[in-house]
């Protein structure tokens, strides 16, 4: 993931996590809320796989496409991004988070109403909650649905190096926003029962807020054995977990770039 030296006013940054959210959310909403007639667990896969590569492509420019606080966190312990820079890459992800749970609200608030007959709860036979954030099922203990986040992340962050590790395999130029869609979407296919698969702190926290504050009350921070803060530091180790895995196992036995790309017959190109 590339930096842009602009200083990523929070503004335009939270339009591109705003995009990103509101496919997500918005997909887990048709899904609860149509009651299984508008889409299944694939289509929520989908919907945040979708929202990640436009979220991408639109914030490219602005940031580097920081839509993940765990992983703008391990960007700048790593000194790849100034520490200066990090509270605003923070507060533009979280208002965009914010500002697409409320705007998944307001378009279904509708159907929310008539599912719910106005009684917004977090748990039970018609529980909405889980439309804007993560909770665990009920099988899982909470140290399992914190290895899981764990888990989860260091895949996302793995799959985030290798797709843009031009030093060994890395991804044609013009498709990396596409493969981490598809890498958010396999992770949802191969990890998303238990928790929810939020990887992400900037996704859920927000969210979680914003139903606190509109109608559903602080059981949103109780419920699941006060699940709120797993996947604040779960995703934020497993980010970290995941680069040191990637350096120890991959990017420390890869070559130059100008040897790699001599051994692979292909032109050497200075590039500054």
């Amino acid at each position: 993931v590339h930096h842009s030296n602009n200083t990523a006013f929070n503004a335009p940054f939270s339009l591109p996590f705003s995009t990103y959210q509101v496919f997500g959310l918005s997909s887990v909403a048709q899904v609860v809320l149509g009651k299984g007639d508008f889409g299944q667990q694939l289509s929520i896969n989908l919907g945040f796989g979708i929202g990640v590569t436009l979220g991408i492509h639109a914030a490219g420019g602005i940031s580097g496409a920081h839509l993940n606080a765990a992983i703008t966190l391990t960007h700048c312990v790593l000194g790849n991004l100034p520490w200066r820079k990090f509270p605003a890459y923070l507060i533009g992800q979280f208002l965009g988070s914010f500002t697409a749970a409320a705007t998944v609200f307001g378009l279904y608030y509708d159907a929310l109403y008539d599912y719910t007959k106005g009684n917004f709860t977090v748990t039970g036979p018609t529980a909405t909650a889980s439309i804007f954030s993560t909770y665990p099922a009920p099988y899982v203990s909470l140290p399992g649905a914190f290895f899981t986040e764990f888990t989860a992340t260091v895949m996302l962050l793995l799959g985030i190096l290798i797709i843009h590790d031009e030093k060994n395999n890395g991804a044609l130029k013009g498709t990396q926003a596409l493969l981490t869609g598809i890498l958010v979407l396999g992770i949802g296919l191969g990890m998303g029962m238990n928790t929810g698969y939020a990887i992400n702190p900037s996704r859920d926290l927000p969210p979680r807020v914003f139903t606190a504050i509109a109608g559903w009350g602080m059981d949103v921070f109780t419920a699941g054995h006060h699940w709120w803060w797993v996947p604040l530091i779960a995703p934020t180790l497993g980010s970290l977990a995941g680069v040191l895995i990637y350096k120890l196992f991959i990017d420390f036995h890869n070559q130059p770039v100008l040897e790699s790309q001599n051994e692979k017959g292909q032109p050497v190109v200075e590039t500054s």
